[in-house]
């Protein structure tokens, strides 16, 4: 950039040089004298030709030590100027330039062109304040920038932390670009509108950026980061998730953040799946953390199947007593008794539970549950809290109430063929003929429903 530079400064500099360029109207003089032309045509072949810069600038200060008209005093400058672009004497050359505005030397029509060359020339030398001064001074004395310039200024104010002129500059580019779309001009665009907090045209740029490159991370990240500094996290999730499905998420940070973002926004099974498949590939780290992460998830999810290879995983992996704990209660959530009671003794012998007694009441139930009666009960007293107490309450309240109910159709036997006796009885003064044939069997019958009654276990301390 700054070869380029140089030559556009070097060539626009030569244009004013020669005896034929026009002069302030301050100076009356047009042409040297026959004593300074000559002198002053071999310093010009030696600089402009012969790049012999060394005789040239002899030839200069031979010049200068003559009395000069004007004229002659304002083409030694301008050469000198010349001479110091090419010897990498930028600020030397500055001083030239200026000297011959100063003193008249360049006519009013050459002063813009003269002002743009010393801000190219400071451009060269890495000062862009200087730089921005002589390019507004140019487009103060008439400068009327085109379109490489109007580009030159948005890059040339963005560098200097001049947001706002850049975006001035930027947008007429844009203007004058029309439908010839420019990579370079959008970006800077995207990158203004950030600075300045123009989100609706930042927005507007992005649309177009994206539309035509959809898989350039760069623009998806602005979007999604527009929306955080918005606080408007529902459509960065959108964002990220739409980011996520054309595979731009790629990291294991990146990854969990997706997980994250489902999970905040109530879809855990969505969460849990990603982080499952992510896992499986080998994308996001597997540790017994993110493992547990994914059981909660699938549990929230209430999808218990999916939760327990999950949990034994994180079992094995280190997760100890607590984890088979989890693991047990997982099966009773399915009312997979018996793999509970394996889970949870396992739970207990490794330690770490939490909560024993609340683990020997799921072994309790666990048993209960599988008709091991004395089982379940020896759990429960082990639990030795409330819910064991609690269980085993109802457990002889189911027993009593059983008992009861054994005696109490023993009992409705007595009752119905003692009935049935009284009946017979009320029945025999009628004749033997009209006396049903089961009254001869009742005196049997009875006696054997009131030996059975006595005989009943659940009966004793009970009287008819």
């Amino acid at each position: 950039m700054k070869a380029t530079l140089k030559g556009a400064v070097v060539v626009a500099l030569m244009a004013t040089l020669g005896a034929g360029a026009a002069l302030a109207q301050t100076c009356e003089q047009t042409e040297f004298s026959s004593k300074t032309g000559q002198t002053y045509l071999e310093a010009e072949q030696a600089a402009m030709v012969k790049k012999d810069y060394a005789t040239a600038i002899s030839k200069l200060n031979s010049l200068r030590a003559m009395e000069l008209n004007c004229y002659e005093e304002g083409a030694v400058i301008k050469l000198s100027a010349y001479i110091k672009i090419e010897n990498g004497d930028r600020r030397g050359a500055v001083e030239d330039l200026l000297s011959a505005l100063q003193k008249g030397y360049i006519a009013p029509a050459d002063a813009p062109q003269t002002y743009y060359n010393i801000a190219q020339i400071y451009l060269q030398e890495e000062d862009l304040a200087k730089a921005l001064e002589y390019m507004t001074k140019w487009q103060q004395v008439g400068g009327k920038p085109d379109r490489t310039q109007k580009w030159q200024l948005a890059v040339l104010n963005q560098r200097a932390d001049k947001f706002k002129e850049a975006v001035r500059w930027a947008e007429e580019v844009r203007r004058e670009d029309g439908a010839n779309f420019k990579q370079e001009v959008y970006d800077l665009l995207l990158y203004l509108y950030n600075q300045t907090g123009q989100k609706a045209k930042l927005a507007e740029v992005l649309e177009i950026l994206l539309e035509r490159n959809p898989n350039e991370r760069k623009y998806w990240d602005a979007i999604a980061g527009n929306y955080f500094a918005e606080n408007e996290e529902r459509k960065a999730f959108e964002v990220q998730k739409a980011m996520y499905l054309i595979g731009l998420l790629k990291t294991d940070e990146e990854l969990m953040r997706i997980v994250n973002f489902y999970n905040r926004f109530n879809a855990p099974y969505h969460a849990a799946r990603i982080l499952e498949k992510e896992m499986n590939a080998g994308r996001i780290n597997k540790n017994l953390e993110r493992l547990e992460l994914l059981a909660n998830l699938y549990q929230v999810a209430r999808e218990h199947e999916k939760a327990i290879p999950v949990i034994k995983q994180a079992a094995d992996a280190g997760g100890g007593g607590a984890m088979y704990e989890r693991l047990g209660r997982s099966y009773a959530d399915l009312q997979k008794w018996k793999e509970a009671e394996e889970a949870l003794t396992k739970a207990l012998s490794l330690g770490g539970v939490k909560d024993r007694g609340n683990a020997y009441v799921l072994i309790g139930q666990s048993r209960y549950e599988r008709n091991d009666r004395s089982g379940a009960r020896e759990a429960f007293k082990q639990a030795g809290n409330n819910a064991g107490r609690s269980w085993i309450d109802f457990m002889n309240s189911e027993e009593q109430t059983k008992r009861a109910l054994v005696c109490f159709e023993v009992q409705a036997s007595v009752l119905n063929v003692q009935n049935e006796a009284k009946i017979c009885k009320s029945l025999a003064v009628l004749g033997p003929e009209n006396v049903p044939e089961s009254c001869k069997t009742v005196k049997e019958r009875l006696s054997a429903a009131e030996a059975k009654f006595n005989a009943t276990p659940e009966c004793k301390g009970q009287t008819m």
